[in-house]
């Protein structure tokens, strides 16, 4: 790092950094050596036994040395009051922003088309279900027709074993007809004989 003139440096100047110390991301660069730095707190609520997030963004001093610039991860450094907004001086630059956006991007793509693909499948999944219905529909009706075939099959048998039975059972009433008019005429025969005879 070249050296700077900048009295308000925390490493070439003469001020002194004390208090609370963290990092955030550079939104702004824009004002003449001040940035807009935005962190995340997080703090925990005892009233609901959770964790609340809150962004704040804070003015720091920018060192012409340290130079930093949008889209940057800084460490900032609490100090005396430098101006009327102004009480914290950027120390040094940790890395950009930008190499986790283009993580958070793939993420947020790889997310997308797999939302995407469960769209797709979504969208397909009715279709698939009416030929599975369909399908389904078809097999029950082929099974509700084989087991009426069976009915109608098994109801025919027995319609012939009821008239193999009715006709078995007429052609037992004749043989009785037949073996009682035999028997009358038996009795008939055998009744004037013993009248004859005495």
């Amino acid at each position: 790092m070249p050296e700077c003139s900048d009295s308000r440096c925390p490493i070439h100047g003469v001020i002194s950094v004390r208090g609370t110390l963290f990092t955030g991301v550079v939104v702004s660069a824009k004002p003449g050596k001040t940035v807009v730095v935005e962190r995340t707190i997080v703090r925990y609520v005892p009233k609901y036994e959770r964790y609340a997030k809150s962004k704040s963004r804070i003015y720091a001093h920018n060192p012409d040395c340290i130079n930093a610039k949008e889209d940057d991860i800084v460490k900032v450094g609490e100090t005396r009051k430098l101006s009327k907004t102004k009480s914290f001086v950027v120390l040094k630059v940790m890395g950009k922003k930008r190499t986790v956006k283009v993580e958070e991007d793939t993420f947020h793509e790889k997310k997308k088309e797999k939302e995407a693909g469960k769209t797709k499948e979504q969208e397909s999944e009715p279709a698939l279900r009416e030929e599975s219905g369909k399908q389904q529909k078809a097999e029950e009706s082929g099974k509700r027709m084989q087991e009426e075939g069976k009915e109608e099959q098994q109801t025919a048998k027995k319609k012939e074993k009821r008239m193999q039975e009715s006709a078995e059972e007429q052609e037992e009433g004749k043989r009785q007809q037949e073996e009682d008019k035999e028997q009358q005429e038996e009795s008939k025969v055998e009744h004037p004989r013993a009248e004859q005879a005495e």
